[in-house]
């Protein structure tokens, strides 16, 4: 594990620095942004259980009690590694792959019916705010990982990210990065937590991974379902985070 810790620790990201990153830019034309087979989701704020959620469950609740998470900012994990690089790198894309589809960082939720007029990473974090504001009654999962408005406001308050910062690639992985954080990755990576519990923590962020029944921790509510099968999950961390 100190070895793996050491790759993160050069691999990784400096939360820290995020809120001076990324400038607004201008609009582009608008695009077919539809992301294939991305799950439903509603999500909750860890310190307001009665919002909406990345965790999939019922307008205005949760259906698991949210991990409590430290008031300071996620630890640096030093420089941001190319996606599906390095152990965290590695970590981040299998969930795109369960979330994201072939749309990445551009993805949006396929039951969208009226789409951002740019790309996400084209778009300020505030233009994707008056997005969501301009288009309520649809959903607005967003990005490589698949944010809704409550979870993604949440999680750029909470990192300190000005929403004039640009919803660029390194600013969604430092968004995820700090789920990962609040899903035990630290308490993981130490020994402290078994591989199996961590993942199961992980479908419950993410219904397109699946729990150790098989199936998404929401399967069948709002369409989700798991997008990839426990023995392929389980085998990726394996050879992730081998020993």
């Amino acid at each position: 594990m100190e070895r793996i810790w050491g790759l993160l620790a050069c691999a990784g990201l400096c939360v820290q620095a995020a809120i001076a990153w990324g400038e607004a830019l201008p609009m582009a034309a608008r695009g077919s942004l539809l992301t294939e087979r991305a799950p439903l989701y509603v999500q909750t704020a860890v310190n307001a259980p009665s919002s909406p959620s990345l965790f999939a469950g019922k307008s205005g609740t949760s259906l698991f009690r949210p991990m409590p998470v430290s008031l300071k900012a996620p630890p640096s994990f030093g420089s941001i590694p190319t996606p599906g690089v390095g152990p965290l790198g590695e970590l981040r894309s299998l969930i795109a792959r369960a979330e994201a589809g072939k749309k990445g960082y551009d993805a949006v939720q396929y039951g969208a019916d009226i789409l951002p007029a740019a790309p996400p990473t084209a778009m300020t974090i505030q233009e994707i705010y008056n997005w969501i504001d301009a288009t309520p009654g649809q959903p607005h999962a967003i990005g490589r990982y698949q944010f809704i408005p409550p979870t993604l406001r949440r999680l750029v308050k909470r990192l300190g990210i000005s929403p004039e910062a640009r919803f660029s690639p390194r600013v969604q992985d430092q968004l995820a990065d700090l789920l990962l954080k609040e899903a035990g990755l630290h308490r993981f990576l130490s020994g402290e937590m078994e591989r199996q519990a961590f993942m199961n923590n992980l479908a419950k962020i993410w219904a397109g991974l699946p729990n150790d029944t098989g199936k998404s921790h929401y399967h069948g509510y709002a369409g989700n379902k798991a997008t990839m099968t426990w023995a392929f999950f389980d085998a990726q961390m394996a050879r992730i985070f081998p020993g």
